[in-house]
């Protein structure tokens, strides 16, 4: 990772979703569940499209029929985004994807995939390879077992791509409640405290945040 320029803003990365298919979701068996996956997945999508940051979407083998499409409660955030759908595990060994990266024209990559152990990994440690940053969210991702889940995140790190979180992204891109994206950053930040107790009570939202999130959405 590039280390002069410090956290990271909305105007200099590119958002990466790499194979948020049914077949994916279904074999998830690590610490985060699928549920949480697909939320915070869904958090990263309207994160990047309340702040507008490039996305990158792509599936694998829709054409040969393995695996179907993108997991419709994601594609419903990302509207307009079209899915570069492969042949090969490592998104990057694909021509089609790896244009659609170089024409976001950012050199800072946040990448999330299903598996960790592979089409997350592959991708990552391909990026970092032709010289692009990454941060991989953690908990936006899940492997077919505990053990290669965890694996996976060591290699990452070891390779060099810097981990995160969902909800990290969000506020580590706007930053300032002071600055221009105020207003989307509430909307989306309020919306996942509305959404997140639905599905475990780990993840901390104040009663101050509830009513505000209530206040926001008009309930």
């Amino acid at each position: 990772m590039a280390n002069d320029l410090g956290v990271w803003t909305a105007d200099d990365c590119a958002l990466v979703l790499i194979d948020y298919q049914n077949e994916m979701f279904e074999v998830i068996r690590s610490e985060t569940s699928a549920e949480l996956v697909e939320l915070h997945v869904r958090l990263l999508a309207k994160t990047a499209k309340a702040f507008g940051v490039p996305i990158v979407l792509s599936t694998v083998g829709v054409g040969f029929g393995f695996n179907g499409p993108t997991h419709a409660s994601v594609l419903s955030e990302l509207d307009g985004v079209e899915p570069i759908d492969r042949a090969s595990m490592s998104a990057f060994e694909d021509g089609p994807f790896r244009a659609a990266v170089e024409a976001t024209g950012r050199r800072r990559l946040i990448i999330a995939g299903l598996h960790t152990e592979i089409c997350l990994t592959f991708a990552s440690v391909e990026a970092l390879k032709a010289g692009y940053d990454v941060l991989f969210v953690t908990d936006a991702v899940g492997g077919r077992s505990q053990a290669a889940h965890r694996t996976a995140i060591d290699r990452l790190a070891h390779a060099g791509a810097v981990p995160t979180t969902a909800l990290a992204v969000t506020t580590e891109l706007f930053r300032d409640w002071a600055g221009p994206l105020r207003e989307p950053a509430l909307d989306v930040i309020y919306w996942y405290f509305s959404e997140v107790p639905k599905y475990t009570d780990e993840v901390g939202v104040a009663e101050a945040e509830t009513r505000a999130a209530a206040a926001r959405s008009g309930n």
